[in-house]
């Protein structure tokens, strides 16, 4: 099996289908099988990606900041289970320890669910929020848990907040500095920061610049009408805000395995799924069984043994980083583009996945590979009007209309809001979209999404 061929082929199929702009690196026992780049660091599609360009890791991030934690145990200055009201008295969730918060167990609601709060002290105080504003903002918020702490797995971006911040209390030094002096720099991580670029600059000459698609034009997500608001989460640490390359990442994976940063024992500890109140393994994953430790997803090969992971995703920003640890394999994805066809990037994801387990990768499909060249329209218009919104839904397609021959929909998403899309005729009534893989079945005066059937109006 050529497995550098074979993952460049599903790099530029991408790239040909939906516009990748990125970079990959795949390596066994430490030696490099494949890496490649393709596509642009900028909007302008001037600046071509390097092997050594620095991408935003996003949560990925996550790696980090709980590795700093377990560096601030082994000193001493915090165990697992002590309670994070120990060291933040002010915020109203007792009982949430630093066990909950590495694992997603806490119940502490994200910060994300309540997005506006930091941009109103963007737009309207001129400032962007630091770090240490997260204990303000669980404080004036009140946001209600999503249940009591250790009784379920919820993710939460705002754990690792508090836990950056816990690492900043703890060792007197701020959050960035910490992780220069205790983990990149003992792991020869020269290229690596963890910085606020959107805040304070772009320390890197050859920084990928996270871009996004407004009104069909590829904009800085800085930019972006939509994604603009990104900015007000620039002071925020521990659950992003890493920056870096390929072959730091690689670093980062042998100085885990040669017990340069962490030992072993340590490492077991980061690796082993949290457990729920009644005994139960925390799932993270249900689809691939996968638990979630100090930081990394956790989960098993049946032939490769143990295989601890985790992604990132931000507007213009998708990630992977994944270890088989028994295997002494990684695979790391880096992108600074959103992708506009879903079947066709993970389509490219599942084809990477299956080589680095040593298997034949399924070809990358497109909705337009799936859609059906000369369908009849005939009915088409029938479809067209307001659809009932039920209160169980969390995709709402509120109506249906022809553009240019072509039959559209507007859709309301979980957070409330709009987006406009085209539908692909793959089967008879039946549609996809570029930006999903929800099925769209149109039936008599109805049509019906993820199960869920809708009433036209």
């Amino acid at each position: 099996m050529d497995k550098h061929t074979l993952m460049e082929n599903l790099a530029r199929e991408l790239s040909k289908k939906d516009d990748f702009n990125g970079a990959w690196l795949y390596a066994e026992k430490g030696e490099i099988v494949s890496k490649g780049v393709l596509g642009f660091r900028d909007p302008e599609n001037t600046l071509p990606i390097t092997e050594d360009t620095i991408f935003q890791l996003a949560s990925i991030s996550k790696t980090f900041t709980s590795a700093a934690v377990v560096l601030l145990m082994r000193q001493g200055l915090l165990s697992p289970e002590d309670e994070i009201t120990k060291f933040f008295p002010e915020i109203p969730y007792p009982g949430v320890t630093v066990r909950h918060l590495l694992t997603h167990t806490s119940g502490i609601p994200d910060y994300f669910d309540d997005a506006d709060w930091f941009i109103k002290i963007w737009k309207e105080e001129k400032r962007v929020p630091g770090n240490d504003e997260i204990l303000r903002f669980l404080r004036e918020t009140k946001a209600k848990p999503y249940f009591a702490p250790g009784e379920g797995l919820h993710y939460s971006n705002t754990g690792y907040n508090l836990l950056a911040l816990l690492v900043e209390r703890l060792s007197g030094v701020p959050y960035e500095a910490f992780l220069q002096k205790n983990i990149f720099e003992p792991a020869g991580m020269s290229s690596t920061r963890c910085c606020h670029i959107r805040r304070d600059g772009v320390p890197f000459e050859n920084y990928a610049q996270a871009t996004v698609y407004d009104g069909g034009k590829c904009v800085a997500d800085i930019d972006s009408a939509e994604e603009g608001d990104v900015v007000a989460f620039d002071g925020l640490n521990g659950d992003d805000y890493v920056y870096t390359n390929l072959f730091d990442m690689l670093r980062w994976d042998r100085a885990l395995r040669e017990g340069k940063v962490l030992t072993p024992e340590e490492q077991q500890l980061m690796y082993t799924p949290g457990k729920l109140n009644n005994g139960e393994d925390a799932v993270y994953d249900e689809d691939d069984g996968l638990g979630y430790g100090f930081g990394w997803a956790v989960g098993r090969d049946e032939e490769l043994g143990l295989v601890v992971s985790h992604s990132g995703g931000m507007p213009g920003v998708a990630t992977w980083f994944e270890r088989f640890i028994d295997a002494d394999r990684i695979l790391v994805i880096l992108s600074c583009r959103d992708y506009r066809d879903v079947r066709a990037y993970l389509g490219y994801w599942d084809g990477m996945e299956a080589v680095a387990r040593d298997q034949e990768p399924k070809p990358v499909v497109s909705i337009e590979d799936l859609a059906i060249k000369d369908p009849d329209k005939s009915e088409w218009e029938s479809f067209c009007g307001k659809y009932e919104h039920p209160e169980d839904a969390d995709f709402l397609v509120d109506e249906v209309f022809l553009k240019d021959g072509e039959l559209w929909a507007k859709a309301i998403d979980d957070d409330g809001d709009e987006m406009t899309f085209r539908l692909y005729p793959i089967g008879e009534n039946e549609f996809g979209r570029k930006g999903g893989l929800a099925r769209i079945v149109f039936g008599e005066g109805s049509l019906t999404v993820n199960d869920i059937t809708c009433k036209k109006l």
